[in-house]
């Protein structure tokens, strides 16, 4: 008898939490479950939101901090620096856009594993002939547009 009662007592107590846990006032077993099933399926769509949410934003941070170009002006020409995802003819893009560019480069080294990383030394070809010189800014660009595949067009091409 006593276990009885002490079973009914920690139902009692299940409901009560239960209850509390969904909002409900209802007396009932039944709609207190089923206030309860609905509540864990409202949290579950919650957390599958949430999880899209956080794997699209992991994928454009992924892919912005993997598109980096650093253009430093040196003793010896520019210290180049470019850093973004693997793709197929990165290395010679990049390379016409110094070619495009009139630099020549002194020294490089290249890695793919696992991104596409290329450091090296161009020297500017044109700086002695009076030419238009490259800054910074300009290799930076060309550098940008070669890696995210886009070529220039216009320069030096004629319609005739």
């Amino acid at each position: 008898m006593g276990c009885r009662m002490q079973r009914r007592l920690a139902l009692r107590r299940k409901l009560h939490i239960l209850r509390m846990t969904n909002h409900s006032q209802s007396v009932k077993q039944s709609s207190a479950f089923m206030g309860a099933f609905i509540y864990l399926h409202q949290l579950k769509l919650k957390l599958e939101a949430m999880k899209t949410e956080l794997s699209e934003l992991a994928e454009i941070r992924r892919e912005y901090l993997n598109r980096e170009v650093k253009v430093e002006k040196g003793e010896k020409g520019f210290q180049v620096k470019v850093t973004c995802e693997k793709g197929k003819g990165k290395l010679v893009s990049v390379l016409e856009a110094f070619e495009e560019m009139g630099l020549n480069v002194l020294h490089g080294k290249v890695s793919c594993t696992p991104n596409f990383v290329m450091e090296a030394i161009v020297d500017d070809v044109g700086s002695g002939q009076g030419n238009e010189t490259a800054d910074v800014e300009k290799i930076t660009q060309a550098l940008v547009r070669a890696i995210h595949g886009l070529k220039t067009e216009g320069k030096g091409t004629s319609d005739a």
